[in-house]
C-alpha cells in the first residue's frame, strides 16, 4: 500500500508527519510524505524555529512525484493541519491528480481545527475551508468531538447528538468517519471513546482514560485508522486496531512521564497491541 501524506512536520517530537509516517511504515505501508511546514518542534512549547512552505512548494513536490509516473500506484491521500486556504487548495489539487491517475484512491481528511481544551487554534477561514471545500471531496474524515461540533453546528455531547452530527457529515458524501476524544452523557468518567461510522454500521470503542496530555496522538490515530480501513474495508476493525495500538503507545508514554508520545520506544504496540479493545455496535 502506498499513501501520500501531506501534513506539518517537526524535527523534535511527534506531530503531523512526524506522528503519522513512522506508525504507517511500521505496519508495512509505504509513505510519500510532503511537509507543509518544517519546524524545530511543535508550537505547544511556546517557541520554535523553522519555515512554513507555500502552496507552490506542495504543488511542485506533487508534480515531481507525478513525473515519476507513480501516482497510479497511490492508494490514498491523507491530510492534516492546513496553515492556509491556499495550502488547502494545493492539497485538494493533489487529491484530484492522484484520483485522476487512480480512480480507486481515497482521500482521508483529518480536519485539524482545535480541541475542547484549547478551542480553535487555526487561522480564521480554515474551518470554513474545511467545511465547504475539503470535506466535500473527502472519502474519510477523522475529526475529534470538538471539531465535529464546529463543522456541523450541532452538539455531539450526547449519543443522539453525536449520531446526528455524523449523519450531517455523511450527507457531504463522506463514506467513513472516525470521531476521537469522545465524551458523551453515556461515557463513564474513567474512559474515553472513539466512534466510527461507515457502510458497515456505527461503532463505539472505549478505552481507559490515561493521565496524559500530548500532541500528535490525533495525527497518529487518523493515519493508522485510514490504513487499516483501506486494508480491511471495515470501520469497526480499523478503529479497534488503531485504537488498541494508540492506547498501548499512550500507556507507555504516561508511565514514563514523557511529554512527547513514545512512538519509537512503544513501536511493538503498533503491530501487536498488548491490550486489544473490541468495537461495540451502536
Amino acid at each position: 500500500m502506498n499513501l501520500l501524506s501531506i501534513q506539518s512536520h517537526v524535527a523534535y517530537g511527534h506531530v503531523g508527519n512526524a506522528a503519522a509516517v513512522f506508525p504507517l511504515q511500521r505496519i508495512g505501508v509505504e509513505v510519500w510524505p510532503i511537509n507543509t511546514v518544517q519546524f524545530s518542534n511543535h508550537t505547544g512549547y511556546g517557541s520554535w524555529t523553522g519555515e512554513v512552505f507555500g502552496a507552490a512548494h506542495i504543488r511542485d513536490v506533487v508534480t515531481g512525484i507525478e513525473d515519476r509516473g507513480v501516482l497510479s500506484n497511490c492508494d490514498g491521500i491523507i491530510s492534516g493541519y492546513m496553515g492556509s486556504a491556499e495550502t488547502g487548495e494545493a492539497i485538494l489539487d493533489a487529491v484530484a491528480r492522484v484520483k485522476h491517475a487512480n480512480p480507486a484512491a481515497r482521500y482521508c481528511c483529518d480536519p485539524v481545527i482545535g480541541d475542547a481544551d484549547t478551542g480553535i487554534y487555526v487561522r480564521d477561514g480554515i474551518p470554513d475551508f474545511i467545511r465547504t471545500r475539503a470535506l466535500r471531496v473527502a472519502d474519510v474524515a477523522c475529526p475529534n468531538q470538538f471539531e465535529l461540533g464546529i463543522l456541523t453546528g450541532l452538539d455531539p455531547g450526547t449519543t443522539n447528538g453525536m449520531l446526528a452530527a455524523t449523519d450531517f457529515l455523511h450527507a457531504f458524501g463522506i463514506g467513513t468517519l472516525l470521531v476521537t476524544s469522545v465524551q458523551t452523557d453515556e461515557t463513564p468518567d474513567d474512559t474515553i471513546e472513539m466512534i466510527a461510522s461507515g457502510h458497515d454500521g456505527r461503532f463505539r470503542l472505549r478505552t481507559p482514560r490515561l493521565p496524559i496530555t500530548v500532541n500528535g496522538a490525533g495525527d497518529a490515530i487518523a493515519a493508522l485508522f485510514f490504513a487499516h480501513l483501506l486494508r480491511t474495508g471495515s470501520s469497526a476493525e480499523a478503529m479497534a486496531q488503531a485504537g488498541s495500538s494508540l492506547f498501548g503507545v499512550l500507556k507507555l508514554t504516561a508511565e514514563r512521564g514523557a511529554r512527547e508520545i513514545l512512538l519509537i520506544e512503544a513501536q511493538e504496540e503498533l503491530v501487536k497491541p498488548s491490550q486489544v479493545f473490541e468495537a461495540e455496535r451502536l
